[in-house]
């Protein structure tokens, strides 16, 4: 029986190990090239900010800020946060550098851990990723359609077909108070039936209510009233027009009237994208359930930040969820190459000179593989055969004193000697052809 190892990775906490490497690449690349056509400029802030920034831009009465954040108390005094989500960090940035001062809107990415105490479960990570876009400095419900679009495209690009977006609209600060109290008052007539945090939530924040998962909570929220048949007049409009929109660049979507986000900073748009609809296996419920992406508006953050009145959306998709989704689908990317050229070395002199070799091949953009700890030649043939190399180059004791080296064609086994300095260049010429 194999022995437990001394040190574990933290509960709820995951490695990222080579072989899954290549979908966070993936991942990544998609996001970027987008991105960039698009006119988005990348953004990094620090994994820990002030505490107050989150309390304060996330919203006290979130499970994030009540239930999720690691916080620590530095030996300065200072109360750090490690980043549950990035938006905050980018408004202060935006706020602290002056960037009202840039043409606007200013468009961000960002990409990189995020931290959340979650119940350790399937899909659910205390450290995961996210890839993240804000548009800062526009109001116009033509950013809120781009932001799904993008997105969407991002989906489709990783060979997701026809995800689901799911879209409300959740008011303002002009249309949302009355429609808290119609909330109040159809929840607490029912609130003997709600879960634990439903009825903190009851007090605290009504909206909350209808994110709850728990199966008891949804069939009351099912009848509850629907914030889309109180907006005013202006959020009326906007949501509109966001729809008018997608409609144009005939994207599918799905008008959910009890889709909230968990966060308090959000207005108007809040949208969701999910990958499947509900299906009956536990890998497509996996999918129906937990959303790839999530966004929408969020007008009076920067100004809650300590910024001017400053109008702006955005939205984060999980990395982690998408790979899930990946794997579920059975989606494969194309492999990389294996390298076309096995360097092999007999003996300590030929070590040493296949050090300079390799570098040669690096800086000529051919990938080169090699096996310094084997000594044996016919291992590292074995070796260079199983990766499918085309070419070997043997380089032993003689050749390294004559100053020359062999390449061995691996299909047709013929063999040539030349000058180990051209090395290089025949490799090249031999691999164009």
């Amino acid at each position: 029986m194999a022995r437990k190892p001394k040190f574990q990775k933290p509960a709820g906490m995951h490695d990222i190990l080579p072989g899954e490497q290549k979908y966070f690449q993936k991942i990544y690349n998609v996001c970027e090239n987008i991105s960039n056509f698009y006119g988005f400029k990348r953004i990094d802030t620090p994994i820990l900010e002030e505490t107050e920034l989150f309390s304060k831009g996330t919203g006290l009465t979130t499970d994030i800020v009540q239930k999720q954040m690691y916080n620590l108390k530095t030996k300065g005094g200072d109360y750090l946060t490690l980043r549950p989500e990035f938006t905050p960090g980018v408004i202060r940035a935006y706020i602290e550098h002056g960037m009202k001062n840039l043409s606007q809107p200013v468009k961000l990415y960002s990409m990189g851990p995020v931290f959340r105490y979650e119940k350790a479960q399937a899909g659910r990570y205390r450290q995961f990723h996210q890839f993240n876009l804000e548009v800062i400095g526009e109001g116009s419900p033509m950013i809120d359609t781009q932001i799904i679009q993008i997105f969407y495209n991002i989906l489709t690009e990783l060979k997701l077909k026809n995800p689901i977006i799911e879209i409300n609209s959740i008011g303002d600060s002009q249309c949302r108070p009355y429609y808290k109290k119609l909330l109040v008052n159809y929840f607490k007539s029912r609130e003997s039936a709600l879960c634990v945090d439903c009825r903190r939530r009851l007090r605290e924040n009504p909206l909350r209510i209808l994110d709850c998962k728990e199966e008891k909570c949804q069939r009351i929220i099912s009848q509850a009233p629907q914030i889309i048949d109180h907006l005013c007049e202006e959020c009326h409009h906007h949501f509109k027009s966001v729809l008018e929109f997608l409609d144009e660049i005939e994207l599918p979507y799905h008008l959910n009237p009890y889709l909230v986000r968990g966060l308090d900073y959000y207005t108007k748009t809040a949208f969701e994208i999910f990958s499947e609809l509900p299906q009956k296996t536990e890998e497509k419920e996996f999918l129906a359930k937990n959303a790839l992406v999530g966004g929408g508006r969020y007008d009076n953050l920067v100004k809650l930040l300590g910024g001017d009145d400053i109008k702006a959306a955005g939205a984060a998709m999980g990395v982690e969820r998408v790979i899930e989704a990946i794997k579920i689908k059975g989606i494969k990317f194309p492999k990389s190459p294996n390298p076309s050229v096995f360097l092999a070395q007999l003996g300590n002199l030929a070590k040493r000179k296949t050090l300079k070799l390799l570098d040669e091949f690096r800086k000529a953009k051919i990938q080169v593989a090699e096996s310094f700890g084997k000594d044996s030649l016919k291992a590292q043939l074995k070796l260079a055969d199983k990766i499918g190399a085309r070419y070997t180059l043997i380089l032993g004791q003689k050749e390294a004193l004559e100053g020359t080296i062999i390449i061995r064609d691996m299909k047709f086994g013929k063999q040539d000697t030349l000058k180990l300095e051209k090395a290089v260049k025949e490799v090249k010429k031999r691999l164009k052809k």
